[in-house]
Parts: C-alpha cells; sequence; structure tokens
C-alpha cells in the first residue's frame, strides 16, 4: 500500500473527455472510497493552439464532477495544443502541486477496486504495461530496434543497456522499455512534466537521424515516456501484475471495445456507476453512452466475442464492431 497521500489527475475537456471524466470520478468514488488524495481533472484553456475552446462549459457537468469531489486544474497549452492532444498531459503536470506524489490515469479509465492498495513507490515511476508494439516501425534495411531507441538515449545521457530486458530477444520489441501512456506515476509531477517536456521537444523538433521514416503523430508521448521514467531511476514490473490495468483499473479506450473485451466485472462497475439519475441525466448526453450503455447495444456487442478468445490484435476486434455496425467514438 502506498505510504502516503497522492494526487491522481485525469485530462478534461469539452467533448468526449468530459463525459468519461464524470465516469472516472464517479468510479474512483465508488470503488476507492478511502482514496485520501485529491482528484484532479486538468483542463486546456482557450488560446492560440485551439481552434475552439477546448474547456468544460457544461455546467451539469461542472457540477457533477464536484458533486464526486473532483477539482478543476485549469491549464495553458504553451506547446502543442489542437495539433497534438496527446501533449496535455505533458503540459497540465506542470500545474499539478510540487513535490506531492501523483498518478496520471487517461479519462478513458474506469477505478474497479481500492486503488490505495496499489503498492505504488513513488521514487521508482512507471507506467502501462497494457500495450502493442506499435513503435517503431523498423524498414527491411534498418535501422532496428536496438539503434533506435539506442539514439534516443544516447540524446539524453541515459544509459540505454540497463533499460532492456534481455530475457526478450534482441531485436524484439518487448526487449526495449515501451509503455502505453494510459497510466503513469512518480515523485513529483512538475518534475516529472518538465523533464517529459524537454524530451518530448527536443524528439519532435530535431529527430535523431535513426528515427528517420518513423512516426511521431501519435507515438510521441509514448516515445519520450520511457526516457522520462528511466531517467528517474523507473521501469516496468514496479508494481506487481494484476492491479492496475487489472483488478483497480481498466483503460478501456472506447466503450464498444470495453463492452467486446473487458471482464465482466468492469461491465458491472459500469453500471452501477452510471445508474444513478443524476449521473445518468448527464451522460445520455454524449451519443456513444447513451447507445451503448443505456440502450443496449454494448450487450449486442458483447455477445459477439468469446471473451477467453479474444483476438490477439484490438483492430482485428474494431472491424468485427465496424462490421456489424455497432463502432461509435
Amino acid at each position: 500500500m502506498a505510504e502516503k497521500p497522492f494526487n491522481v489527475m485525469i485530462v478534461g475537456q469539452s467533448g468526449r473527455l468530459q463525459y468519461e471524466a464524470v465516469l472516472f470520478a464517479a468510479s474512483l468514488r465508488q470503488m476507492s472510497p478511502d482514496f485520501a488524495g485529491r482528484l484532479f481533472v486538468a483542463v486546456p484553456q482557450p488560446g492560440a493552439l485551439w481552434e475552439n475552446d477546448p474547456s468544460i462549459r457544461n455546467t451539469e457537468i461542472l457540477a457533477l464532477l464536484e458533486h464526486f469531489g473532483a477539482e478543476i486544474l485549469p491549464f495553458e497549452s504553451k506547446v502543442f495544443g489542437q495539433t497534438y492532444p496527446y501533449g496535455n498531459k505533458i503540459e497540465a503536470l506542470q500545474a499539478m502541486p510540487e513535490g506531492e506524489p501523483f498518478v496520471f490515469f487517461d479519462t478513458d479509465t474506469l477505478i474497479t477496486g481500492d486503488l490505495q492498495s496499489v503498492p505504488f513507490d513513488f521514487s521508482r515511476p512507471s507506467a502501462s504495461l497494457r500495450r502493442e508494439g506499435t513503435w517503431p516501425s523498423p524498414t527491411l534495411y534498418g535501422p532496428g530496434f536496438a539503434d533506435i531507441w539506442r539514439s534516443l538515449y544516447t540524446r539524453f545521457g541515459l544509459d540505454f543497456d540497463s533499460s532492456l530486458d534481455l530475457s526478450q530477444p534482441d531485436e524484439y520489441w518487448r526487449r526495449y522499455l515501451y509503455f502505453n501512456a494510459g497510466y503513469f506515476y512518480g515523485a513529483c509531477p512538475r518534475a516529472f512534466g518538465k523533464r517529459w517536456m524537454v524530451y518530448a521537444k527536443s524528439v519532435k523538433s530535431d529527430p535523431p537521424i535513426e528515427l528517420v521514416g518513423q512516426s511521431l503523430d501519435p507515438w510521441l508521448d509514448q516515445v519520450t515516456l520511457p526516457l522520462v521514467i528511466h531517467s528517474f531511476g523507473g521501469g516496468r514490473d514496479a508494481l506487481p501484475e494484476g492491479l492496475l490495468d487489472g483488478s483497480v483499473s481498466c483503460h478501456y479506450r472506447f466503450f464498444p471495445l470495453m463492452f467486446a473485451r473487458e471482464s465482466d466485472r468492469v461491465i458491472e462497475v459500469l453500471r452501477e456507476v452510471a445508474a444513478p439519475n443524476k449521473v445518468k441525466k448527464v451522460l445520455k448526453g454524449y451519443e456513444p453512452i447513451k447507445r451503448t450503455v443505456y440502450q443496449g447495444r454494448g450487450d449486442k456487442v458483447r455477445a459477439m466475442f468469446d471473451r477467453d478468445h479474444l483476438p490477439r490484435r484490438e483492430q482485428v476486434i474494431r472491424n468485427k464492431i465496424k462490421s456489424a455496425g455497432f463502432w461509435m467514438r
């Protein structure tokens, strides 16, 4: 169990994320009633880097977030904004309380168990290992995984060899430190975010020659996150398996995907936290939740899949849902 209180941050803004923020806050309070930290909903403010106002202006949503004890945390987009919204999580860290341990979750996450029971060691940051080998995509004539990753560690004066999982074969993606940015945690959000911003801006504006031909959109955050975690002395397998991305949290991504592949427990939690009338009234304003959760489309998607024998690749699941006309995002 974590030794002292820690804060939780998600990013919310107008559109899909504000509704997901309500579900996250409701699930945290329902499933982790002893959570002793503060819940921040970081909200980007309008500015030159946004075409439209990204802030949450729906008064019913704001009232519901307040009801669940969430604190709105405004932040300014100085680097990314509209062109790379994944950068919100990097910029928002600078607005968090300095020196206080934190856990970030993507907004499309449900808390399904006691977050206080997770034995975080904030001096050894880590992140989600629920990922596929999405980056890099080495070309036939090279450079390969090792040279690509080594160039990044070298750029920032980091020890590449100590980041390797030597139980995995050379040139196999799992050998190299790689995370999903769906959750991550550390000792100080401002120090973490400041270093992440330095790394991300450097790679974006002047990528090493080994990255020629590699896409950084949308992968920039996941390319640089391992470097940040390694630089602070963290790494893979810092937590026991089966807690985050397991019994305590679920990064569901999209509602049709949740019904297709997640456990009965996750669906049970979703229905429980979405059931109160004051919650339902607000969430029905978002069409994918309205149709998938409240009008039964999710049950139809669920009946299409055997969760003990799911396709290995997420894209196959998506395609099957789309072919049935049930995909929504």
